[in-house]
């Protein structure tokens, strides 16, 4: 590990960006340019401690997970992401594998859509990123796989009509196989596909009918807690290797939906669910 490069690597990668690149209010007047310690800490998740004492050439080892969110916070390319394990003496993601490195382009738009629900998934179904909007509508669900979660998690599904159900299912299972076509040495996809078969009666089922589709955004109706029905618009703009996706929610304006999301947009993510 070359503490001194990194240091310096950081600090200029810190500095170069302002709190509007990474969708941060720029609050008062500052002293110097780029994103304080504080926020990128606040980005990646670690103590602002722990990230001073990495600039400061004194903090240990960072681990692959904490520099692949120091990547995504930083807004790194590829070839910046590399070289920071690099220096941290770490191996970088192999490629040809699946990414979990966000596209920096698909990011700078995420962090600017402020009023409409949005969020970053991996074609394979791992949920990247969220903004604001996206965890009021659906639920924090960063990190996780929305594939694995709808035949593992039942609960998961009380946001959507049971007509739409099978629907949504069969449309999860045709994505995942074509992806797992596209890329057989990919261990991601394969070993989602091997535990859902294992665990999942109802994946296996559809798994077996053999249907193929390339994920295609469709109109899509939730079932939100708070602010009712919501019959929404669903757009998605692709990454320059299609591995990645900015999956993006909206309604017509003038119709009820429209005005439940503003409700939604003003209410937050405050917990206005009524008590047992």
């Amino acid at each position: 590990m070359d503490r001194a490069e990194l240091a310096d690597f950081l600090r200029r990668a810190r500095t170069r960006l302002s709190p509007c690149d990474v969708g941060l209010r720029a609050g008062p007047r500052r002293r110097t340019p780029g994103l304080r310690r504080e926020e990128v800490a606040q980005l990646t998740g670690m103590s602002t401690d722990y990230y001073t004492r990495l600039e400061q050439r004194r903090g240990s080892h960072p681990s692959r997970q904490m520099l692949t969110a120091l990547a995504r916070a930083l807004r790194l390319t590829d070839v910046e992401r590399d070289h920071l394990f690099h220096l941290a003496g770490q191996e970088p993601p192999r490629p040809g594998g699946s990414l979990d490195h966000i596209r920096p382009g698909l990011l700078l738009i995420l962090d600017r859509l402020h009023d409409l629900p949005a969020a970053v998934l991996s074609d394979w179904g791992e949920v990247l990123a969220q903004n604001t909007m996206s965890v009021a509508l659906s639920g924090d669900y960063t990190g996780a796989n929305v594939i694995h979660r709808w035949f593992t998690a039942p609960d998961t599904r009380s946001l959507t009509p049971p007509e739409d159900h099978q629907a949504h299912g069969s449309a999860f299972v045709a994505n995942l196989r074509a992806v797992t076509a596209a890329r057989p040495d990919d261990p991601g996809p394969a070993a989602l596909v091997s535990q859902l078969r294992a665990t999942s009666r109802e994946f296996e089922e559809l798994w077996q009918s053999h249907n193929v589709v390339a994920h295609r955004p469709s109109p899509k109706r939730i079932l939100h807690p708070v602010v009712g029905a919501l019959d929404l618009d669903c757009e998605g703009l692709l990454s320059d290797d299609h591995g990645q996706r900015l999956v993006v929610h909206s309604a017509r304006p003038g119709t009820q939906t429209y005005e439940r999301l503003e409700l939604l947009r003003v209410i937050g993510l405050q917990d206005l669910t009524p008590s047992p």
